[in-house]
């Protein structure tokens, strides 16, 4: 089978696409071609194993989307003719699909409640995020007409009227756990950072552990708002921002760290979403301080695998983690307990099965 994937929005090596989805079509013997905006900093470091032939494109940031539309729109037309099936990413490529009767079917992945992302992107003006949000909703309608829908999460299924597959946010998970590091005085957070995502109050919760020699690590690059708020804090000496780092290098450095933080605020876009770096967390044998987003918090409560802190409250944060500190029978516990959830059922490969056997499935049906 031949898979043209695309995106103009995520990073190239974005888990999902990248080191979960691409990896498991290449792994099961099909031949992958990826427009990306490959020419990001940082990727070629990500590019191991066996390589799908990559096509670069700009990436869409903030406003200026119209070129990387325009590329994309160009490359999909250019490799429909020879694929089997196109997989996209972004809900602007519902813009730049080829005409029906020139492509193969076309699965789009729904990473994300776009309609209520838009509240939280700052260069949207906030009168035309309404406008913008019913728009999204009507191109899903269309799309689940007309396209093949995977969904990244079962809290967006009562977005649609039809059943599209689910191919959760998991992750790999290694048979054993980094054992707890008893020397270990650092918390760690890994993902996109953003002000929704808790920057400011992961800056708090640094200031707060510092008189405790506690560090804090944020690893993933950063909008231009998380951006303005991290570069002087880190010049301070409160926390450590290495920036974007290869993904396996990223899961190595949470090894050992007292906590993994997912200080998420209290957006729509969150409330029906798992925070993968929450799994990713657990998949490590390390304790999770989380915000009561109800798909994290069901987790870490069910296994007692962390703590769950209010939302915008970094001093309960910091309580959490000095106890954590404190306490190593109990990180331990809670790093072990995470773990064996995640091995048991929040492993990637077999939904790597059930994501590569759908879409052959698709591409056989015209």
């Amino acid at each position: 089978m031949r898979v043209v994937v695309c995106t103009i929005v995520h990073h190239p090596a974005d888990a999902r696409i990248y080191h979960r989805q691409i990896r498991a079509l290449i792994e099961a013997g099909h031949q992958v071609t990826y427009i990306a905006p490959a020419e990001t900093e940082n990727f070629s470091a990500e590019r191991t194993g066996p390589q799908p032939q990559v096509i670069a494109v700009p990436r869409a940031v903030g406003r200026n989307r119209l070129g990387a539309l325009r590329a994309a729109r160009r490359e999909l037309a250019r490799h429909a003719a020879s694929a089997d099936l196109i997989l996209i990413h972004d809900p602007e490529l519902l813009l730049a699909l080829p005409p029906r009767r020139n492509r193969p079917p076309v699965v789009w992945d729904v990473h994300e409640d776009t309609a209520a992302a838009l509240r939280t992107k700052a260069w949207l003006p906030r009168p035309l995020r309404p406008p913008a949000a019913a728009a999204v909703h009507a191109a899903e309608r269309l799309a689940e007409r007309r396209l093949h829908l995977i969904l990244a999460e079962q809290g967006y299924v009562p977005r649609f009227r039809r059943t599209h597959p689910v191919v959760p946010n998991t992750t790999y998970v290694p048979q054993t756990a980094a054992p707890p590091d008893p020397a270990a005085q650092r918390v760690i957070y890994v993902g996109h950072l953003s002000p929704d995502r808790g920057v400011g109050e992961m800056i708090e919760l640094a200031a707060l552990l510092r008189p405790h020699a506690i560090a804090v690590e944020l690893i993933g690059p950063a909008d231009a708002r998380a951006r303005a708020m991290i570069e002087p804090a880190q010049a301070r000496g409160l926390l450590r921002w290495p920036g974007f780092v290869p993904n396996d290098q990223a899961m190595r450095a949470v090894d050992g760290a007292l906590a993994g933080l997912s200080l998420l605020q209290d957006e729509p876009n969150f409330r029906h979403s798992m925070p993968t770096k929450v799994v990713e967390y657990m998949a490590r044998g390390v304790p999770v301080v989380t915000t009561p987003l109800p798909a994290a918090a069901d987790l870490v409560t069910r296994y007692e695998c962390g703590f769950v802190v209010p939302f915008g409250d970094p001093r309960a944060a910091a309580d959490a983690v000095l106890q954590l500190a404190g306490d190593a029978s109990l990180r331990a516990k809670m790093g072990s307990r995470g773990h064996e959830a995640a091995l048991s059922s929040l492993g990637w490969p077999a939904g790597a099965e059930a994501f590569v056997a759908q879409l052959e499935a698709w591409a056989r049906t015209p």
